[in-house]
């Protein structure tokens, strides 16, 4: 009793307030409902699957996460009133006979919740019916990443993307083509050596490359030929040089040696860029921007090396440095776009007809391309690190929507959200010559259908990374 006399009398006031506004607060809360009835679902089937609703499917119940799943139905079932069978605790009963699954217009999957009732207590269940339609595209969720960029999740960056003496670069599903100005000199990477991790460098035979600010410094690698340009001097007249090579091992051919102040309406400094488009027999376009990005340059290819044709016209808006033009598909349009201006859809003579927004995806982004692999036509790009603190990124954008190139951009840029369907960090750095490069290959399976598709990009410092993307497969 000692304690409680000496205990201050404000102590006791406010002992005996808590004690009031518990009692009053405990008439709040809920009482426990004693029951004896439980509500556990232990086996379900739907009873009325197909196009008949004859076919009985079993599921499965996965109890901690209160999940149904079954195997994918005909898309013929009435999914207006799916009934199921259930085996359940006694007295256990579904909240209704049949359950609607609100499908909607290319949904392939749709996810409801059913009730289990044994008043007083009921549990519910989440139950995803998935239907076995054809999928398209590539499965982004299933990368294979062979990584030599500045992102710490691969290999070091390639040793050669260092000191912007490694600008240009290319990628044709078998090789790797690194154009580099420092010791390591232009060589090739085979795709079956970095598969299994192994670095085996293939020189270039450089005999016969001479002239210019640098004697070599874009590339592009296009059905196993190899093709470097130098970076011609500040004035139209500086020789602009092609090389082309079908074995590394022999000395190149020059196909191009071009005074461009012959040619009308042409710019002065060429080859801090170039984009080759080829088709399978080698017959196409070679473009280039000039160092101003003011005047691109055409240049016909035939049979893989003979130029001619040569043809200037005048870039708008501006470029920098680093133009590009990609071939979509087969067709006679391009996407031109540069670092600092968005993409627009040109035709081979420079002449728009579509131009994206410039905050549509980041006006950074380079040296897009149109893939269109296993039923989906995909947007890619990677954005260079021009201003400080800017990313490197390669992004994928789903342009599936319309008939042709303009359609597709249209109706991508009508969404809401513009987000990519799958990134890629090359974790910069940002510097003054951030010249980018992408491409794609795709595989074939053995009935001649699309099976994988390989993305590449590279960016000065950054390194370069390959990632082989699976298609989309039904899974049951």
């Amino acid at each position: 009793m000692k304690t409680l006399y000496n205990f201050p009398k404000w102590g006791l006031l406010l002992g005996l307030i808590g004690v009031m506004i518990f009692n009053s607060c405990s008439e709040d809360f809920p009482e426990n409902i004693e029951s004896s009835k439980m509500t556990v679902l232990k086996s379900i089937k739907i009873l009325n699957a197909g196009a008949d609703g004859s076919t009985v499917i079993e599921g499965v119940i996965d109890e901690n996460k209160k999940t149904v799943w079954f195997p994918r139905v005909d898309p013929e079932t009435d999914v207006s009133a799916i009934r199921f069978e259930i085996e359940a605790s006694e007295g256990a009963v579904l909240e209704t006979d049949t359950y609607a699954f609100p499908f909607g217009e290319g949904d392939a999957e749709k996810t409801v919740t059913i009730k289990l009732v044994n008043e007083p207590r009921f549990r519910e269940y989440m139950v995803t019916l998935r239907l076995r339609v054809p999928v398209f595209g590539a499965d982004f969720s299933k990368p294979n990443v062979i990584d030599h960029t500045n992102n710490e999740l691969g290999s070091p960056a390639y040793p050669a993307f260092s000191g912007m003496t490694t600008r240009g670069s290319g990628f044709d599903g078998e090789h790797v083509l690194v154009v580099a100005r420092n010791d390591m000199q232009p060589h090739l990477l085979r795709m079956a050596d970095l598969k299994n991790n192994e670095i085996k460098r293939i020189p270039l035979n450089m005999t016969g490359v001479s002239g210019g600010t640098y004697t070599f410094n874009m590339g592009a690698q296009v059905n196993g030929h190899t093709y470097i340009a130098n970076l011609s001097g500040g004035t139209a007249a500086s020789p602009l040089n092609i090389y082309h090579w079908d074995d590394p091992s022999k000395a190149p051919q020059r196909i191009a040696n071009l005074d461009l102040s012959t040619i009308p309406g042409s710019g002065g400094r060429h080859g801090d860029n170039m984009s080759v488009n080829l088709d399978e027999d080698g017959n196409g376009y070679i473009f280039f921007g000039d160092n101003a990005g003011n005047k691109g340059l055409r240049l016909k290819v035939t049979g893989y090396t003979t130029i001619s044709a040569p043809a200037a016209f005048a870039i708008s808006p501006a470029a920098q440095a680093w133009a590009t033009w990609t071939q979509v598909g087969n067709t006679d349009s391009y996407l031109y776009s540069s670092h600092s201006s968005p993409i627009s859809v040109v035709n081979a003579g420079g002449t728009k007809s579509y131009t994206m927004g410039s905050t549509t995806i980041p006006i950074r982004s380079s040296d897009p391309r149109v893939i269109n692999f296993n039923g989906k036509r995909y947007l890619m790009a990677t954005t260079a690190a021009r201003g400080a603190g800017e990313p490197v990124v390669l992004s994928v954008y789903d342009i599936s929507g319309g008939s042709d190139i303009v359609e597709a951009l249209n109706i991508f840029e009508g969404l809401p959200e513009h987000d990519a369907v799958y990134s890629y960090s090359l974790l910069g750095p940002d510097n003054q010559a951030p010249s980018t490069q992408t491409a794609f290959n795709i595989i074939k399976d053995d009935e001649g259908n699309d099976k994988t598709l390989v993305l590449y990009t590279a960016s000065t410092d950054a390194g370069f990374v390959i990632i082989e993307i699976p298609r989309m497969e039904l899974d049951d």
